[in-house]
């Protein structure tokens, strides 16, 4: 798919960041001993919508969930959220999600489980923007760098859509690997999807994928 932001446009956001004070030390999310500090991931997320001009809504903070995935570096691997409604009765959840500049969600899938089919979910981006990235020709530009992090660089999926805002991606078939990296001023995108399940989630990184199984 072609891409919709080039690297000039890119390197020209980043300074509009980093001037904006939206540029974030891994040392800002952890204590002396190492350990993650829920609230300063939250701190950044708030930094984040109020340099987009999103509303923080009365509450909004308390419903945060915040991750690192156990790796112990939030700056470059992680993701805050909020569930807005996942209703497995009727099938059908929304959430928004919060990537900070450069932030990467880990690759992982979605199986059924015993009470909930496989997850089918598809992303708006309403601020920033993000290479949104799964199945297909491999795409990725130059400008796209797997954290080391992560699986020690790897990924398996290498297909990507930039998405600006007001535009949209979708998984293109259920059990798709798939993950995403923010551009230079985060991303704010809301997440639509038949369902979600914990239980169901599966990691490409080892570390996150216990981690994460472990916290269900």
């Amino acid at each position: 798919m072609k891409r919709m932001v080039s690297i000039g446009m890119a390197l020209l956001l980043a300074a509009t960041a980093q001037a904006a004070g939206l540029k974030f030390k891994n040392a800002d999310f952890y204590d002396k001993d190492g350990q993650f500090n829920v609230e300063k991931a939250k701190d950044a997320v708030i930094k984040l919508m109020k340099h987009h001009g999103c509303p923080v809504f009365a509450g909004l903070r308390e419903k945060l969930w915040v991750s690192d995935y156990g790796k112990g570096q939030f700056a470059k691997l992680g993701l805050a959220a909020v569930v807005h409604v996942n209703n497995e009765k009727d099938r059908y959840m929304m959430l928004d999600m919060y990537l900070l500049p450069g932030q990467m969600l880990p690759e992982h899938w979605h199986l059924a489980t015993d009470k909930n089919p496989v997850k089918l979910e598809g992303w708006l981006v309403r601020y920033g923007w993000a290479h949104i990235v799964g199945e297909g020709e491999p795409n990725l530009g130059p400008d796209v760098v797997v954290p080391a992090c992560h699986d020690g660089g790897k990924v398996t999926v290498k297909h990507e859509t930039v998405c600006k805002p007001g535009q949209m991606a979708c998984l293109n078939r259920a059990e798709a690997h798939h993950w995403q990296l923010a551009g230079p001023e985060g991303a704010i995108i809301t997440e639509v999807a038949n369902v979600h399940d914990g239980a169901g989630v599966r990691h490409q990184d080892k570390v996150c994928n216990d981690y994460f199984l472990k916290a269900k």
